[in-house]
């Protein structure tokens, strides 16, 4: 009786112990993987699960400016992220700004952190990713900050970033290819400067980036950058331009943890005034990086 009675167990058993097998045979790289992160500062165009909520810092810096002895500025979001659907996505928080200068023409020297301001961001997906293996996304920034990002001083400043995210899935599940398409304009007013208006500037710019699944929770690539920097907010003066070439990592730590990162080097940059310059130093940094880590719930 005990016999039968464990072999009627087995046998309803069976189909659990069965899929766990399966399970454990699966293939890994089988899991699905949210590209929005996987490129560095290049964006993929992934929104995320519907009704998923996510907190993160975000970290972005700047390194070495022509002339100085030491120059590091960084702005930090400490972002809040909700996906309402599987179409849009929204975040918002505060920014906090951190730089340390030194010897730097044209700009004070400075060690200090503090509160830079208030952004949010909208992402609505275009072209979802289903019979075609390419994704786009278009995302919009608005930010205010009372600290300039580059120098660090006391300012009014309004931003309006506005990115084409797009990525293409080049082998199922372990080679993506990603792009963005910049258009910043922004203005800002120095407090400082009495009688002074508002200083008008853009920034363009488009990116290719490659990134490639070593592992299932693992991805390594590279990017590359090419922004212009023009006086006016619809590119009406040119000033120069930068070009940028890194690596990036992402890595998902946990089901509900991950991790990003980026650097990015200037091998290339233009000056309207001062052409002969091999790099611009002037509206754009030496390096630059990116690190975030996100917990979703």
């Amino acid at each position: 009786m005990r016999i039968a009675r464990g072999l009627r167990a087995l046998v309803f058993a069976a189909p659990f112990f069965i899929g766990m097998a399966r399970a454990q045979d699966a293939d890994p790289y089988l899991r699905d993987i949210e590209t929005k992160y996987i490129f560095g500062i290049t964006e993929g165009s992934g929104i995320g699960l519907e009704g998923e909520k996510e907190f993160s810092p975000e970290m972005f810096a700047s390194f070495g400016k022509g002339g100085g002895s030491r120059y590091f500025g960084s702005e930090t979001k400490l972002e809040y992220e909700f996906t309402p659907n599987q179409y849009v996505q929204f975040e918002l928080g505060p920014l906090v700004s951190a730089h340390s200068i030194k010897d730097v023409a044209g700009l004070d020297n400075r060690n200090d952190v503090a509160f830079g301001g208030i952004f949010g961001e909208m992402r609505y997906q275009l072209l979802d990713r289903g019979p075609s293996p390419l994704a786009v996304t278009l995302s919009v920034e608005p930010v205010w900050r009372r600290i300039d990002e580059t120098s660090g001083v006391h300012v009014t400043n309004f931003e309006f970033e506005t990115k084409v995210n797009a990525d293409f899935e080049l082998v199922p599940n372990r080679l993506y290819i990603g792009s963005n398409l910049l258009y910043e304009p922004e203005m800002t007013k120095d407090p400082d400067h009495v009688g002074a208006g508002w200083a008008m500037e853009s920034t363009g710019g488009v990116s290719g980036a490659l990134s490639y699944r070593i592992l299932p929770q693992v991805f390594l690539g590279g990017e590359l950058w090419y922004l212009h920097h023009y006086d006016g907010a619809w590119f009406n003066n040119y000033t120069g331009s930068a070009t940028y070439l890194g690596p990036t990592l992402y890595v998902q730590i946990t089901p509900k943890i991950f991790m990003t990162a980026a650097w990015n080097t200037q091998i290339r940059g233009t000056e309207a005034d001062d052409p002969t310059q091999r790099l611009n130093l002037t509206e754009f940094s030496r390096q630059r990086a990116k690190f975030k880590v996100a917990v979703e719930f």
